[in-house]
């Protein structure tokens, strides 16, 4: 049913003018101060082993912020902002030449978070990243596939054990729109930020079940705290600028 509340973030898009995600300043996207204020992608250090995470920056200052406004305040605005930082950080995980279609399965929320935003955020910042990938030529495609159980709590708080507790068990696969196991080409999970890296483990195993393995995971944001600089993959080019096409 659809409810005022869950209205609310299409008529701030609407009302809004564009701005900043970073600051708030009139800009489409990020401002030159915002933009320059990235440290570019990062690799991620989970506690757990699982395939290769790697983020657009650190969960700090502008990016920080517009995550949160993303997230949390309704800025659906942000989404392709969001997503083109992305892109170059997907330019680096997969092969020059990808063999087969490149799957990007988002991490998922619980039912009654993604009401409350006004939908699944994650989900709709894969549809924009696909967009985005799919201008570049590649064949990127959006696949919402992972649900969870109700019975899940927030996770905020919780050390990375009770996180992994907590998440045991509790991702569905949906058998409508899961790729050939033998015909896979590539699949990326794509979340927002990354702490411990235990949603990015349950969901890989979710998948591994289903004969489907995991090339990398990429995210916004990397809050694990045990990070190192990411070194650019020879030979392969990196836009200078974050507001981009």
């Amino acid at each position: 049913m659809t409810t005022v509340r869950s209205l609310l973030p299409a008529l701030t898009d609407l009302l809004l003018p564009s701005a900043c995600g970073g600051c708030g300043a009139a800009a489409d996207g990020w401002c030159p101060a915002c933009a320059d204020a990235f440290d570019g992608p990062v690799v991620a250090r989970p506690v757990r082993a699982g395939p290769p995470v790697l983020a657009a920056g650190r969960y700090r200052g502008p990016l920080r912020r517009a995550v949160l406004g993303f997230k949390e305040r309704g800025r659906r605005d942000l989404g392709p902002a969001l997503a083109r930082l992305l892109v170059p950080v997907v330019a680096e995980v997969l092969p020059p030449a990808p063999d087969g279609p490149v799957w990007l399965v988002g991490a998922p929320s619980r039912r009654s978070s993604a009401r409350a935003r006004g939908g699944d955020h994650v989900a709709r910042l894969c549809r924009e990243l696909a967009a985005r990938l799919g201008a570049a030529g590649l064949d990127a495609r959006a696949s919402p596939v992972l649900a969870l159980h109700g019975r899940v709590r927030d996770s905020v708080g919780l050390d990375p054990d009770q996180r992994a507790a907590n998440l045991d068990g509790a991702v569905r696969v949906a058998r409508s729109g899961l790729p050939d196991p033998g015909h896979a080409g590539h699949i990326l999970l794509v979340d927002d930020v990354v702490t411990t890296g235990a949603t990015l483990d349950v969901c890989c195993e979710a998948l591994r079940r289903n004969g489907l393995s995991v090339h990398a995971a990429v995210v916004l944001c990397d809050a694990t705290g045990r990070r190192s600089p990411y070194r650019t993959v020879p030979g392969r080019a990196r836009p200078a600028h974050p507001g981009g096409p």
